[in-house]
């Protein structure tokens, strides 16, 4: 896996292109002939489909999830595949992985404070977003403001940052042990994939949660 900090646009962008039109490709011959006993690709798409309600529901809850379902689903898809194509052989070499750049993962937390902010005003009015910016005390509303503005960063370094630590790791201890290590590494890298992209996801669903605020 290629890390830089480098906003070099060409590569990652190409890559980013790919994956959204393999995704799509998949979509579209998963659903175009939907039917009662599924195939292979069916059955994998309702799979995922239905983990990814229980995933967002658990935190929106059913009837949020049904409203933004798209919105989250999009974030958790493209973040995992990213991490994931950086497991085959080539990566960083033939092409580069996009959440290995720094740019990417800020262009994502960007898109997940906008996306937090834009619903909140949209569900609470623009006075009654603002009030929840003072609360619980009014005089805390520096570090509120502080505390909203540092999500981003925290997004995005914590998906950029611990991939890097992953893969720094993984090359350190290979040298060390390079019989045994390289298959085991690649086994918890599939883990550890996953698991940041539940992160990314499940953090933005929380910012949401809380800017949707409670509904008479």
């Amino acid at each position: 896996m290629e890390f830089t900090t480098s906003f070099s646009i060409t590569r990652p962008v190409i890559t980013m292109f790919v994956i959204v039109a393999a995704v799509l490709v998949f979509s579209l011959i998963a659903t175009r002939k939907m039917k009662a006993v599924p195939g292979r690709a069916q059955n994998f798409a309702e799979v995922v489909n239905e983990y990814l309600q229980d995933f967002i529901g658990g935190v929106l809850g059913t009837k949020e999830m049904k409203r933004y379902f798209y919105i989250f689903a999009t974030f958790y898809i493209f973040i995992i595949v990213s991490n994931y194509s950086g497991l085959l052989p080539t990566a960083g070499i033939t092409y580069a992985v996009p959440t290995a750049f720094l740019s990417v993962t800020a262009a994502l937390a960007i898109i997940s404070f906008v996306t937090t902010h834009r619903i909140g005003f949209q569900r609470q009015g623009f006075g009654g977003y603002l009030k929840t910016f003072l609360k619980p005390f009014a005089a805390l509303l520096p570090l509120t403001i502080l505390d909203q503005l540092v999500r981003p960063f925290s997004l995005a370094l914590r998906l950029y940052g611990n991939l890097y630590a992953e893969e720094m790791v993984t090359e350190q201890l290979r040298g060390l042990f390079p019989v045994l290590l390289p298959l085991v590494m690649q086994v918890l890298s599939l883990l550890f994939c996953y698991i940041q992209a539940m992160v990314f996801t499940i953090l933005t669903l929380v910012y949401v949660h809380e800017a949707i605020g409670e509904e008479e």
